[in-house]
């Protein structure tokens, strides 16, 4: 490149245009899970659950979320998104992103995790709830028993809660108990999501 060139946003890999390309994209991957069964063995980075159904989730949030990235991208309204395909991605991002990649990937973590165990975050989306205690070790992640007490609170549906989790809406969320213990969820959420 000459110097005042600029290099394009996206490499220029593929002979055809983003639109078709996007949909031949697609039409391989869902052809390529419809010919597996959901419990098929496969490699993944989730150790716990290597199957060809955890990609089929895997993509399904990725979609998901980057859609919403394109519209907030374009100021144009969310579309909708499916009440039980959002609690699916709440659990995802708290067990699968949070709690596994803080004990899997500790060095991605170790800025952001607590000194000492701190206090219990519940984050709850509709009728779920997530318990959340970052330790100095990892970032554990349990269902809440009946009235057990927490430090803090983040509540709402799930696709505002989903939203929040991922960082990319505030709105339809209430916060309740010690701020600092949500400030260190968001803190570990982004490590988590990096």
């Amino acid at each position: 490149m000459r110097q005042g060139q600029r290099r394009p946003a996206v490499p220029d890999e593929y002979d055809e245009p983003t639109l078709p390309l996007l949909d031949r994209a697609y039409a391989e991957l869902t052809a390529e899970f419809a010919a597996r069964k959901p419990d098929e063995p496969v490699v993944t980075w989730y150790k716990p659950e290597e199957t060809v159904g955890f990609w089929i989730r895997r993509m399904a949030q990725e979609t998901v979320i980057h859609r919403v990235d394109a519209e907030l991208a374009l100021g144009e309204p969310l579309a909708e998104i499916p009440e039980d395909l959002a609690l699916d991605g709440v659990d995802e991002i708290l067990e699968r992103f949070l709690a596994y990649g803080s004990w899997n990937w500790r060095e991605q973590f170790a800025a952001v995790l607590p000194a000492y165990a701190s206090e219990q975050v519940l984050v709850g989306a509709g009728e779920r709830g997530w318990l959340v205690r970052p330790t100095p070790d990892q970032v554990e992640v349990a269902e809440p028993a009946a009235d057990q007490p927490v430090a803090a609170s983040v509540r709402g549906q799930p696709v505002p809660v989903l939203l929040w989790l991922w960082r990319r809406a505030d709105g339809g969320v209430t916060r309740a108990g010690d701020e600092a213990q949500i400030d260190l969820l968001r803190r570990l959420l982004e490590a988590a999501t990096q």
